[in-house]
């Protein structure tokens, strides 16, 4: 059995292949690992999505993630489970894996119209900029309205210990020395 958030996710470069000429335009690209999905990135996302009719998430692979040494023992969640989170959300149309270091393969084939990362990213920095504007398409940092992210999320956890993260769940999320 098939779902809508299932049906999002682009498997390989066929499904993408097949998919691309029906792709409403204009079209929004952002990438990300997406570990542990947070308010951060779900705001991220909405306002990506306004930026046009179709937003595609390049979501790195697990190879990828372990590449970019983001801390001990990540990802946390595996790939096929990160897409499904993502595409899980109604503003996202298509999710689509990627395992080398960057998306720029992705970004040079599907030619989004808007390319967009979050606030900590500038502008001219973001992988795939040059491509994009080249083609006369625009590029986007968002401003973080929420600051959170998955690694400090990690520490936090770690720091916490397994005990007091139960006890601090139980209590809808009072600190456990309360």
């Amino acid at each position: 059995m098939t779902t809508r958030a299932t049906d999002k996710i682009l498997r390989n470069h066929q499904d993408l292949k097949t998919v691309l000429p029906l792709i409403s335009r204009p079209l929004v690209f952002t990438n990300g690992c997406f570990d542990f999905l947070h308010r951060g990135h779900v705001d991220y996302l909405e306002q990506a999505a306004v930026f046009g009719r179709t937003l595609l998430v390049a979501v790195n692979g697990n190879d990828s993630v372990r590449r970019l040494d983001k801390g001990p023992g990540r990802p946390f969640n595996d790939l096929e489970d990160r897409m499904a989170v993502i595409a899980a959300l109604e503003c996202v149309n298509y999710v689509v894996p990627f395992d080398s270091d960057t998306p720029i393969s992705l970004i040079s084939k599907v030619r989004p119209n808007h390319l967009v990362k979050g606030g900590d990213w500038d502008t001219g920095l973001i992988v795939g900029a040059a491509e994009v504007l080249a083609g006369g398409g625009e590029v986007h940092s968002i401003p973080i309205r929420y600051p959170v992210s998955t690694s400090s999320l990690a520490v936090r956890i770690q720091e916490l210990g397994s005990h007091k993260l139960l006890l601090m769940i139980c209590r809808n999320g009072e600190d456990a020395e309360n």
